[in-house]
């Protein structure tokens, strides 16, 4: 199994109480940390407002932080889970990503999504289309992406863009252009989309729907022709690691109060459910953690992204994952 890390930038309140101008250098460090450590890859969210409710906590641009961190790491691939394919110009961020890849000396990872945060598209002017709508603006994306990063010039009309002769120059330096990793368990038309272009796909839940869900590309593969072996299978895990049951919990239990000044009693419930709930796999005991991801390693898993809520405040728990928990699975 292969494994990768996100870094905090404020949209799961993962940065209050730290001042603005320490953010920065808060995340910096961590992906410092990532670079210089066992992780594969380095990840941002692409969100513009806090959630599960929106605030006027810091919430960090995905691609500026992208062009930063291609700057200030060397080796780690760097990813976004996932860009929204509504927020902006395909052709437009077809370029951006290319040159986040030479910036980065070829370590990009494009991931890209249907969007489903109603309350930020509004707020940023977007509407909120309707979903089939947004899966077509997806679909015509992804088909942009695969056309300028292969002639570096791109022309297309479709129902959601239409594109005159782009010019996508420089190319991305990685040969065949930024992998692309589509992110979404939508049965119909997500899967549908990945098993045709993505070179990963990214859907979670527990072990019963991704043995589902990993059926359903499987037959998406079929339909089209596609080799669904060729297809990486990932899903993120929120990630609160101890020793002990006992230090998992005052983990949780710090996570809960930090949060809830922000959030109100009834919504702090429901925040900590994906760390208390069913799907919650990455949050145990190294014994506990170590055991569900070997489960999802035979179901097919292939590639584990961590969130750690606490890694701006602190990063033992990291450390449990990185010197107990992936060498037993790597």
């Amino acid at each position: 199994m292969r494994f990768g890390l996100f870094v905090p930038q404020g949209w799961r309140f993962d940065l209050v109480g730290i001042p603005t101008e320490d953010h920065w250098s808060t995340m910096r460090s961590i992906a410092a940390h990532a670079d210089a450590g066992v992780w594969e890859s380095v990840w941002v969210y692409d969100h513009f407002h806090t959630t599960p409710v929106p605030s006027e906590e810091a919430t960090h641009e995905a691609w500026t932080l992208m062009s930063a961190l291609a700057a200030s790491t060397s080796r780690v691939r760097l990813g976004q889970m996932c860009t929204c394919a509504g927020y902006r110009n395909p052709a437009y961020l077809a370029k951006v990503a290319a040159t986040v890849d030479a910036i980065s000396g070829g370590r990009v990872e494009m991931g890209i999504g249907g969007g489903w945060y109603e309350h930020e598209w509004r707020a940023y002017g977007y509407g909120f289309p309707a979903i089939g709508d947004r899966l077509g603006m997806l679909d015509e994306t992804v088909q942009i992406f695969r056309a300028a990063w292969t002639d570096g010039v791109v022309s297309h009309q479709g129902a959601h863009f239409t594109l005159d002769g782009a010019i996508v120059r420089p190319l991305p330096l990685q040969p065949g252009g930024i992998p692309i990793w589509v992110a979404g368990g939508g049965e119909k038309v997500t899967l549908r989309i990945a098993a045709q272009y993505a070179d990963y796909t990214n859907f979670g839940g527990t072990p019963e729907e991704f043995d589902h869900k990993s059926a359903v590309l499987r037959a998406h593969c079929d339909r089209l022709g596609r080799d669904f072996g060729t297809i990486t299978r990932t899903t993120n895990y929120g990630a609160v690691v101890g020793e002990t049951e006992s230090e998992v919990e005052d983990r949780l239990r710090i996570i809960e109060e930090r949060v809830a000044p922000h959030l109100g009693e009834k919504t702090t419930e429901t925040f900590m459910q994906a760390y208390r709930g069913p799907n919650a796999l990455g949050v145990g005991t190294v014994e506990q953690v170590t055991e569900r991801l070997a489960d999802m390693a035979a179901r097919g898993l292939d590639y584990s992204i961590f969130y750690a809520p606490e890694a701006a405040y602190d990063l033992s728990g990291i450390r449990l994952l990185e010197e107990r928990v992936i060498p037993a699975l790597s």
